[in-house]
């Protein structure tokens, strides 16, 4: 009897040291499942914009300032229309204010991207004229708003992409109807022509054009409604660069 209770002892005993090590590898499995499910969504969200670009040639896409706005209940103003009811100048202007390489760089311009860094002294938040403006298209339908280091990643190879899957035409098309030019949830050229002249972006001239790039940066602060005297200087500026350069353009009507 005495010999069967020492044996049972010895047994729960080690019962007890197999249970430890099965509880830890246990544990041990949890972490990694848990790792590589965490691993799996993030690789999911940097993959998704790449999957999603292609459909953009067809589908008009919203932005993620818009989203922000309908998520919390703010007003949000847009009505797309296709490039060719757009005035010529405004395209030409933006152009010309933004990206004065558009029709020849691959979606980003790393001499400006260099030029910002040094002049910035590696500050990313003083790096805005490096942004062209498949970039900001990039970081419009696919990222945050504001200056980091990690949204800069993300946003150049985006922006490669763009370039690869949609034609320059398409892209400029996108920008002018996702850009913000109101203070009050007006997002796109159409919004932006009726909200400042009460006329569509069909009828824009060229100085109403210069006057509606010249807000761009900033559409709260600025306003081509009333426009003050540095916006009438940017867009006087903007005017005498598009007669200098008319046809910085010609991508966006190339047959």
């Amino acid at each position: 009897m005495a010999f069967a209770a020492q044996r049972n002892q010895a047994e729960g005993r080690g019962l007890s040291r197999n249970r430890r090590p099965n509880a830890a590898r246990s544990r041990g499995f949890g972490v990694r499942r848990l790792l590589m499910t965490c691993a799996a969504i993030v690789i999911a969200l940097v993959a998704a914009p790449y999957l999603i670009a292609p459909f953009y040639r067809s589908i008009d896409p919203v932005s993620t300032p818009m989203l922000w706005r309908w998520a919390t209940g703010q007003r949000v103003e847009r009505i797309v229309v296709p490039l060719r009811q757009i005035a010529r100048p405004l395209p030409l202007t933006v152009i010309l204010a933004e990206d004065a390489g558009f029709c020849r760089n691959p979606g980003i311009d790393l001499s400006a991207i260099r030029e910002a860094l040094q002049q910035s002294d590696d500050d990313i938040e003083d790096s805005r004229g490096a942004s062209t403006i498949t970039q900001q298209v990039a970081k419009n339908l696919f990222l945050w708003p504001g200056h980091s280091v990690v949204r800069k990643v993300l946003e150049i190879p985006l922006a490669i992409w763009l370039t690869v899957v949609l034609p320059k035409r398409r892209i400029m098309e996108i920008y002018l109807n996702i850009a913000e030019w109101g203070p009050d949830g007006e997002f796109g050229a159409e919004a932006g022509a009726r909200f400042a002249f009460g006329i569509p972006a069909r009828e824009l001239n060229a100085e109403q054009a210069a006057e509606l790039t010249a807000i761009l940066p900033n559409p709260v602060e600025r306003s081509a409604r009333r426009p003050s005297l540095l916006i009438r200087r940017l867009a006087a500026l903007y005017v005498r660069r598009a007669a200098t350069y008319p046809t910085h353009d010609s991508c966006l009507y190339a047959h």
